[in-house]
């Protein structure tokens, strides 16, 4: 049996115990006019499946030459997606990969033994105000990845798998749910999807995947007899049979979960590991800054400037 902090043998089952094993309210924090809220890692749960990080971006309106401007900083053994719903942001890293990431499209960076990227939203073309509002994910890779070269893969929104009918519309953006399967290389199994329901709808969770989760986005949902507001984060007990109910201005959420992994991880600042010694590693490559042939290296076309490795 894979590791999961829900699993525990003493716990009642079936009609004994909510359908809910933990609720999270996510941390809120203004970096300047732009509110992000993060769900994961939380005290009650640090994983849902592999994701390890959740949050939730806005929504903001940045002026022109205002805006996101996030210089390059590292990663290792994580893959992250920054999916938005309104705006853009440019992404750059040290593969040489030059994209904007723009509503509902992917793109799937894997860390993997490390990799340096930048988010900024420095669109010169930009003259009005630009709505901005998205989820960015971390997901921790199984320790048989952890040292895979770093790599990166773009999939346009409408490559992606679309299902649609009875008040539902569901775009699968990682994994597989539903008889569907993303266009996207993922390490391990798991699914995360973007659900949006008309008021009254019903949509059943997959029950194929061993960690299930969702997070509301906007409207209100009923499940196991309560109902949830905007900017909630339900995680639901394996094996149960779970559905929602949208509320009377319908929802979006994100649904998210899979496998889980051989262990909890160690988690520092921008890092993600099996064990404290890979963090520490990384730690001393990203301060001794040999970009010509360390570790990490910085972009191409924004290598002018960059995050240092905190004190704490």
């Amino acid at each position: 049996m894979s590791w999961n902090p829900a699993l525990d043998p003493d716990c009642p089952k079936g009609d004994a115990v909510d359908a809910i094993e933990t609720v999270i309210i996510p941390r809120a924090r203004d970096l300047g006019g732009f509110e992000v809220r993060r769900a994961l890692p939380a005290p009650a749960r640090q994983m849902v499946g592999p994701f390890i990080f959740f949050d939730q971006m806005g929504p903001a309106e940045f002026l022109p030459t205002r805006g996101l401007d996030v210089r390059p900083h590292p990663h290792i053994g994580l893959a992250t997606i920054s999916y938005l719903y309104r705006g853009r942001m440019h992404h750059r890293d040290s593969l040489g990969t030059d994209q904007w990431i723009e509503p509902g499209a992917v793109n799937w960076m894997v860390a993997g033994h490390g990799i340096t990227h930048s988010e900024r939203t420095d669109d010169a073309t930009q003259t009005d105000p630009m709505p901005f509002f998205g989820i960015q994910t971390w997901v921790a890779l199984p320790k048989d990845a952890e040292d895979d070269a770093a790599q990166f893969q773009h999939v346009g929104k409408d490559a992606l798998p679309l299902l649609e009918g009875e008040g539902k519309e569901l775009r699968l953006i990682l994994g597989h749910a539903y008889g569907e399967r993303a266009p996207v290389d993922v390490a391990s199994e798991m699914f995360y999807a973007d659900a949006v329901l008309q008021p009254g709808a019903k949509l059943p969770l997959p029950d194929d995947h061993e960690d299930r989760g969702l997070y509301v986005v906007s409207g209100e949902i009923s499940v196991a007899r309560e109902r949830f507001e905007a900017g909630q984060m339900m995680v639901f007990r394996p094996g149960d049979k779970v559905s929602v109910t949208a509320g009377e201005a319908g929802a979006r959420l994100m649904l998210l979960g899979g496998a889980t992994l051989e262990g909890p991880r160690y988690i520092w600042w921008n890092f993600v590991a099996s064990s404290q010694d890979r963090i520490d590693a990384a730690k001393e490559a990203w301060r001794a800054g040999d970009w010509a042939h360390g570790r990490f290296s910085l972009p191409p076309g924004d290598d002018r400037e960059f995050i240092p490795l905190p004190d704490r």
